[in-house]
């Protein structure tokens, strides 16, 4: 997920619990990293269940109102 300054940290909290099955602690601190770093890991799939996840983040958001953005990327 990528930082922005519109985003309610409460709300990326609740899409860490939501979609990536993050207990509220582990959900907090990735949403602290997004937040200090720019970006942080969400988790780690296989490129059909990350795309489908980068959709499920992004349509919530958007739904809400919320520019979160969530991009899938390659391990290296």
């Amino acid at each position: 997920m990528l930082n922005d300054d519109f985003t309610p940290m409460e709300f990326v909290v609740m899409v860490l619990q939501e979609f990536f099955s993050k207990d509220r602690e582990s959900a907090t601190q990735i949403m602290l990293q997004i937040h200090l770093d720019g970006k942080g890991l969400c988790g780690v799939y296989s490129q059909d269940v990350a795309a489908t996840k980068v959709d499920q983040v992004l349509d919530a958001a958007r739904k809400a109102g919320h520019p979160l953005q969530c991009v899938a990327e390659p391990i290296e």
